[in-house]
């Protein structure tokens, strides 16, 4: 129990804690004063944090844009705001202003085979090993997220289908690209490397989920399942 009388994030109910809200429900189903209170952390004998946040945002007449016009010093003057606490809304402030700001980042789009490997490239040139990769894709062809599947020697790595499909779901993806190097410089499939593309070609479909393409990587080549047509039995 804290001696100080304040009331901080933590003494509250379960259900009122911003912090806690925030992670069971998610950022978007906290007001703007929940919010604030994360940043404030605590309040004073007087009122709680949320009070606090609230009586700020009336203040700025309930609005971010003239919330985020106040200064520092402007901040010090409520009751409850020392100066760690103003330079912190502050600094959120113009954080939101830079995000909004900003240029969205590009999505990289997998459409063809040089696509893939150029996704994958960097990452797997210089191994001197094998080095097992997915990317998964949305319907527009755009990569949401590339994942590590497995590590080996310079031969065969065992791979976990029940793996990439759970990342696969995970990121609700609608398509998965395969890449694998081979560190021996021969591009060509192994009957490992077959059987496991028609298997999770398989597993895939029954989800709704299309395997794209499977690249084996070697230096300044690669083989392309989908060039080959290969990506089924």
């Amino acid at each position: 129990m804290e001696t100080d009388g304040r009331l901080r994030l933590r003494e509250w109910a379960e259900e009122d804690r911003p912090r806690e809200k925030l992670l069971l429900k998610g950022a978007a189903s906290l007001s703007d004063a929940e919010l604030l209170a994360i940043l404030i952390s605590s309040g004073s004998r007087e009122e709680t944090v949320v009070q606090l946040s609230q009586r700020i945002l009336s203040a700025a007449s309930n609005s971010l844009h003239a919330l985020a016009k106040l200064s520092v010093k402007d901040l010090m003057a409520f009751k409850g705001i020392g100066e760690a606490k103003a330079i912190a809304i502050v600094a959120a402030m113009e954080l939101g202003r830079r995000r909004r700001d900003a240029e969205p980042l590009e999505r990289k789009s997998v459409r063809t085979s040089r696509d893939a490997r150029d996704l994958f490239y960097p990452l797997l040139c210089d191994l001197p090993y094998e080095e097992f990769w997915a990317a998964f894709t949305s319907r527009a062809g755009k990569v949401i997220e590339k994942v590590k599947i497995g590590q080996g020697g310079t031969g065969t790595i065992h791979i976990d289908i029940r793996l990439i499909m759970k990342a696969a779901v995970s990121a609700l993806a609608t398509g998965i690209v395969l890449c694998h190097n081979h560190p021996s410089g021969n591009i060509q499939p192994s009957r490992a490397d077959d059987d496991l593309t028609f298997r999770l070609a398989e597993a895939a479909a029954l989800l709704d989920i299309s395997l794209l393409d499977h690249i084996v990587l070697s230096d300044n080549t690669y083989y392309s399942y989908a060039d080959e047509g290969r990506l089924g039995k």
